[in-house]
């Protein structure tokens, strides 16, 4: 482990940067413990006698792409220290790979307590883990998408961030350009999804004209949330932004509500999802709870809603693909093709509701 540590954050050269850059982490020897190793971030906790810090930064040996992700991240919390969305506070970031071998950035260690994943179930921390409690945890996250939606991103320095331009035209192509791509990535020559064309179809022909521009998360939903100790349910901080850009943020909204209860189908069931649905509120009014705080449409949710179904489906097919290639056990294989023809099937339902 120690020679893991000095290899991802070397004891020198880390602590003079920390001096030079960071000075509220305090003066005392520099302290480091690997919290998370994973394929795509390494995150390492920092302790100098100050503020409980982390570093976070891409593994000895980083995926493509890792170093620039890590830098962006950065620079989105950086400009979010500028405004109320509840999010880690960015205390420093570094482009220079001689310092520790790979970019990195030093933010807040968020006080609060986050859901627990195990055998494919969240855990929440009592008494968030029981009714009525657990019903306030999604209005917690709405209301840390309202304040994102309400930023002005212009006005913190994120106008090159993205390219809102029109946003949503491209997303039908983005997403299914992503599904026919795993044919060169892994041989799969793809198969019939019921619901697929009649969505794709009325997404491209009901493209909403009014676009609104904002931050995006990118993957909001339980696991990338922290919240404050104690009732009742607030947020303490939204994480990981690998993936957030500038578009229209009320996608936020129609990713996060996707495994929720539907007013207009009250007999569905959800074999495959997270957290209990009988347990949360419908997904209606989550989006009546969003347009209250942001001033948005509740007319515009229902492609919202659909659009995040349609992204869903062509992401997860490939867990269908890496089955078929052998990468994947064909139990797992199996598993997320009915979540993907559930997505398909669900989106093209809302598609026929609104005629």
């Amino acid at each position: 482990m120690e020679a893991n540590i000095d290899e991802l954050a070397p004891l020198g050269k880390l602590t003079e940067w920390l001096d030079a850059h960071v000075p509220e982490l305090g003066q005392a020897p520099l302290k480091r413990e690997l919290l998370h190793g994973g394929t795509s971030n390494v995150v390492l906790s920092l302790d100098r006698g100050g503020l409980p810090m982390v570093l976070r930064r891409p593994p000895a040996v980083p995926p493509p792409g890792a170093e620039k992700g890590v830098l962006r991240e950065a620079r989105i919390l950086t400009a979010l220290n500028r405004t109320d969305v509840p999010h880690p506070h960015c205390y420093g970031s570094c482009e220079d790979a001689d310092v520790i071998g790979r970019p990195f950035y030093v933010m807040e260690r968020v006080n609060g307590w986050a859901p627990n994943l195990r055998d494919e179930r969240i855990h929440n921390e009592p008494p968030f883990d029981q009714m009525p409690y657990e019903y306030g945890i999604p209005f917690a996250i709405v209301d840390g998408l309202i304040k994102l939606a309400n930023v002005d991103y212009i006005a913190i320095g994120l106008e090159d961030f993205g390219k809102p331009g029109k946003f949503l035209e491209r997303q039908v192509d983005r997403w299914a350009g992503q599904l026919a791509s795993y044919k060169q990535r892994y041989g799969y020559e793809g198969r019939f999804l019921p619901g697929y064309a009649e969505t794709e179809a009325w997404l491209r022909a009901n493209v909403l004209q009014n676009e609104v521009r904002g931050i995006i998360h990118g993957d909001v939903g339980t696991p990338n949330m922290m919240f404050q100790w104690g009732p009742p349910a607030r947020l303490a901080a939204m994480i990981d932004w690998e993936l957030s850009t500038i578009g229209d943020p009320m996608l936020d909204l129609g990713w996060f509500t996707g495994g929720m209860r539907d007013e207009n189908d009250p007999g569905k069931e959800f074999p495959t999802a997270l957290n209990n649905p009988a347990n949360f509120p419908t997904k209606q009014e989550l989006a009546r709870y969003y347009c209250a705080g942001t001033g948005r449409d509740i007319r515009d949710f229902e492609y919202f809603s659909i659009l995040a179904k349609f992204k869903s489906g062509c992401l997860l097919e490939y867990k269908v693909a890496q089955a078929e290639a052998g990468i994947l056990p064909r139990e797992t294989g199996r598993f997320f093709s009915r979540i993907v023809e559930s997505c398909f099937a669900e989106s093209a339902a809302q598609v026929a509701r609104l005629g």
